[in-house]
């Protein structure tokens, strides 16, 4: 059951028993594309894991430690919001669900865009704010926040573990090029990505950059540009329907048979697209998630759940969700009393710095002040069991989050240009 068709605006209470009527209620605001070209690959799947997180939570069906009842023994209650419609009409959105449906805490927000447009309005109004996906490192190191956290690593992450990943898995590659999106997201992917390669392998040609315009679904001419250039590797942080758009466009013309591509979000697609994809793409999901994920009791649990609730197995977006809001509840039982819920500042206090168990890794609230997460992240190469047909990846190769992140206190491009010294990659 998917929310296609979803209104824009709604109040969604998952409950697991009947109530009590002074029973304590945290009502969530959560923002996740459900229309428009990111819905299916990247909302839906946020929004659905969502709904299921916190049915689960309010019945207490989430294996250890977060077994206990809802949100420091407070039902959930979800006001869920379309992030279509850019910037502007978030704003408007996320004022709209402080002042007039009274949401306690936010998490939400997949475009870049979005959370650097976001996050000095939850400053102003001073409400917990998580972000749960955007990647943009710009976040906390242009600015510092008190009231905004990310619990995913942002794309430095991406683009150091990918350009590791190529030298590692590949060292007789000679020359590389990129296709990203026109916006901060893709101007910053790749930025770290070529930085990362220059220092790791200093004699790579460089050969063509195409910087196609968000969302925008033809790509013949950035296409024909690549397959001129012919390039050994190409990096791509497309994502969603502009992913899938690029691919099977590229794929009909045989981009992928002389070029390697690594493609930071590809994993998104994996399960869904199956049959429409070639083996040996090289694929990554943001992190230690999906079929990267560690083999925990809580991993077990959210495949299944997932899976059963929703036909298809949990891709990052999902991850992403169900680790943020595992994160809001770790910080608010971190400071909970027996006769209330604890108040937004001291919440904010323990989220700082929190080092908390996620779905299938450890996240730890590293950088920016202690409002920025690092995770490690793993690529692999995408393929077909020969026996089901069922995808696979293979050849994967894990970095710890002390090897893909720069140190704390440090600005990420600075980090990668002075060559990633202190980078821990035993």
């Amino acid at each position: 059951m998917f929310f296609a068709g979803m209104a824009i605006l709604s109040t969604l209470m998952v409950p697991a028993t009947a109530r009590a009527e002074d029973e304590a209620i945290l009502r969530l605001g959560i923002v996740s594309f459900l229309s428009g070209p990111a819905a299916g690959p990247f909302g839906v799947p946020a929004a659905n894991a969502a709904k299921m997180m916190v049915g689960a939570l309010n019945a207490g069906r989430i294996p250890q430690p977060y077994n206990g009842i809802g949100i420091a023994g407070a039902q959930i209650e979800i006001v869920l919001v379309d992030e279509a419609g850019g910037v502007t009409k978030q704003v408007t959105e996320y004022r709209n669900m402080i002042q007039r449906r009274g949401v306690d805490a936010v998490i939400g927000y997949i475009s870049s865009g979005s959370c650097l447009g976001i996050a000095p309005v939850a400053e102003e109004m001073k409400v917990l704010t998580v972000f749960h996906t955007c990647g943009t490192p710009r976040i906390f190191e242009e600015a510092n926040y008190r009231y905004v956290f990310r619990t995913a690593s942002h794309s430095a992450t991406d683009g150091i573990g990918a350009a590791r990943y190529l030298v590692d898995r590949f060292p007789n590659l000679k020359s590389y090029a990129g296709i990203n999106q026109n916006y901060a997201w893709g101007h910053d992917s790749w930025r770290d990505f070529e930085g990362a390669l220059k220092v790791l392998k200093p004699d790579f040609e460089f050969k063509t950059h195409q910087l196609p315009k968000l969302f925008a679904g033809q790509y013949n001419a950035e296409i024909s540009a690549l397959l001129v250039s012919r390039p050994d590797a190409l990096h791509s942080s497309l994502f969603g329907g502009d992913l899938e758009a690029f691919i099977f466009q590229a794929t009909a013309r045989g981009l992928h048979e002389n070029t390697r591509l690594i493609l930071t979000t590809g994993e998104t697609m994996m399960f869904q697209l199956a049959k429409r994809l070639p083996d040996g793409l090289i694929m990554g999901a943001r992190g230690p998630y999906g079929v990267f994920a560690s083999d925990t009791p809580i991993n077990k649990w959210f495949r299944k759940e997932f899976q059963d609730n929703f036909g298809l197995l949990p891709t990052y977006p999902a991850y992403m969700m169900g680790q943020a809001i595992l994160g809001l509840k770790a910080a608010y039982e971190a400071v909970k009393t027996k006769d209330a819920l604890p108040d937004t500042e001291a919440v904010v206090d323990a989220f700082s710095f929190l080092e908390y168990t996620a779905i299938g890794t450890t996240v730890k609230m590293a950088l920016g002040e202690g409002h920025q997460a690092i995770t490690g992240t793993a690529y692999g190469i995408f393929g077909h069991n020969e026996d089901t047909g069922a995808p696979i990846i293979n050849n994967v190769i894990s970095y710890s989050a002390e090897c893909v992140n720069p140190p704390a206190s440090t600005n990420t491009v600075d980090w990668i240009a002075q060559g990633m010294p202190g980078a821990q990659c035993d």
